[in-house]
């Protein structure tokens, strides 16, 4: 293909490709609106997408034959015809309806990439009835919040190898900057870690806790690999925050650690894990985000052996969530263990992102619960697991279906979790498994997270 790429969006009424269409050319130049319906012709527009322009071509919402219909299925015809990638919209908060149908029959045929997007996806309960859209048979949907801006990393990611060959090689070697926070109590050595890995004396440094009070970030390459570092202030208990500033720092250190992909955990070797670090490192996880313990000031520790083995001892025993999360010994002041410790960096990184392919997943369930049946629920019969899928990445989301899934046990989902860590290769980050009920999307069944 060559020229400037044209994708064209697809789908019933009021499913969002408006919205979309907004999006991704940076203005409102089409009128969205609840009503069914608003948009009559397809529009066109210029739209970027992290690095990648082309046209985007916003087509009429597909409704139930009439004369009106019948005008609007062929507009929607040309644009596929033009179009040389097309995004197919669903509502992931409503069943699928045979209008989808219907187009994702006329979609499959296509010598063409067709990708699937779920949108309206604001929130997890409505992210996971994504998973409907399995039915149309388009492969893994693509969960988007066309409103809010969610997903659009995941849509780059999906249509950049369909761009001319020499752009995306123009993209590989405009990496996108991973963002690494640093973050740890007060006076581990957080900015010196910084100042080594800069190579400069950026940070302010002391041994007065609190030197640090904003989150400050800095662009950086790292062996090739760009990165941009925010190193942040100290994080005390809420009860030992004194004062407005300190109280503006630490909800600094929070944003960033919001904003961050990967999080470096500082602890002093010499007044290992305090319940504040704990608290720390529980909060990456509540976050969701990928981790690193850094052990700082190993220099100082006499028997390095003993030490290390109480480390993962009292990681196994307080972060179960996170199984298997990488430790690595440093001293920030002499700069011994920083290539590990970014190693372990980069590594992380791609296991908080990583998927799994849907038949895996199911053939894997299937061996699980073999193995391991589930209980038996109030009615007498085992619970049983239907199907699963995973509906995203950072951190890894599964969903699995079945007729009872708010009576299924925490320690059941556990099991499961530890299952997904071994067997592929998803250690050391937090993983999300959602219990849904298939014959129902509108039940208010438990949800259950891992």
């Amino acid at each position: 293909m060559s020229g400037e790429k044209i994708i064209a969006i697809v789908g019933r009424t009021n499913v969002g490709k408006s919205t979309l269409f907004n999006r991704l050319c940076g203005r409102e130049e089409a009128i969205v609106h609840d009503m069914p319906g608003v948009t009559r012709d397809r529009q066109e527009g210029k739209a970027t997408l992290g690095d990648l322009s082309f046209k985007v071509i916003d087509t009429a919402g597909l409704e139930e034959a009439s004369v009106l219909s019948k005008a609007m299925w062929k507009q929607t015809e040309k644009a596929i015809e033009d179009s040389d990638i097309v995004l197919m919209v669903v509502d992931a908060r409503s069943e699928i309806n045979p209008l989808d149908l219907k187009l994702a029959e006329k979609l499959r045929p296509l010598k063409k990439p067709v990708f699937l997007l779920a949108n309206k996806c604001e929130e997890n309960t409505q992210y996971i009835t994504a998973t409907e859209s399995y039915r149309l048979g388009l492969g893994d949907p693509i969960a988007i919040s066309a409103e809010q801006g969610n997903g659009m990393a995941d849509l780059y990611q999906a249509i950049v190898p369909f761009f001319p060959q020499e752009e995306e090689e123009e993209i590989k070697g405009k990496e996108s900057f991973l963002k690494v926070a640093i973050v740890g109590r007060p006076n581990v050595g957080k900015s010196t870690l910084v100042n080594r890995l800069l190579g400069q004396e950026r940070m302010l440094t002391g041994s007065e806790a609190g030197v640090t009070r904003d989150a400050i970030s800095v662009d950086f390459e790292w062996k090739g690999h760009s990165i941009v570092l925010t190193d942040t202030a100290g994080l005390r208990r809420r009860s030992k925050v004194d004062g407005d500033l300190e109280r503006v720092s630490a909800e600094d250190t929070r944003r960033a650690l919001n904003f961050a992909e990967v999080v470096i955990v500082v602890i002093d070797s010499n007044t290992l894990f305090e319940n504040q670090d704990l608290q720390i490192a529980r909060q990456v996880v509540e976050e969701g985000r990928a981790m690193v313990i850094a052990v700082n000031k190993w220099d100082m520790v006499k028997d390095v052996r003993r030490k290390m083995q109480d480390i993962k001892a009292k990681l196994h025993d307080s972060l179960q969530q996170v199984k298997g999360v990488p430790v690595v010994a440093i001293s920030a002041a002499q700069g011994d263990g920083l290539d590990l410790l970014m190693k372990e960096v980069f590594h992380i990184n791609e296991v908080w992102n990583k998927r799994i392919q849907t038949h895996k997943l199911n053939e894997w369930l299937k061996q699980m619960t073999q193995a391991h049946p589930p209980p038996v629920a109030k009615n007498g019969r085992r619970i049983p697991m239907r199907y699963m899928t995973q509906t995203g990445i950072r951190p890894p989301t599964f969903v699995i279906f079945s007729s009872n899934p708010g009576e299924l046990p925490e320690s059941y989902l556990r099991y499961l979790s530890n299952g997904l860590r071994n067997n592929f290769a998803l250690k050391g980050i937090p993983i999300r498994i959602y219990m849904r009920k298939r014959e129902n999307p509108y039940a208010k069944g438990k949800m259950q997270k891992k």
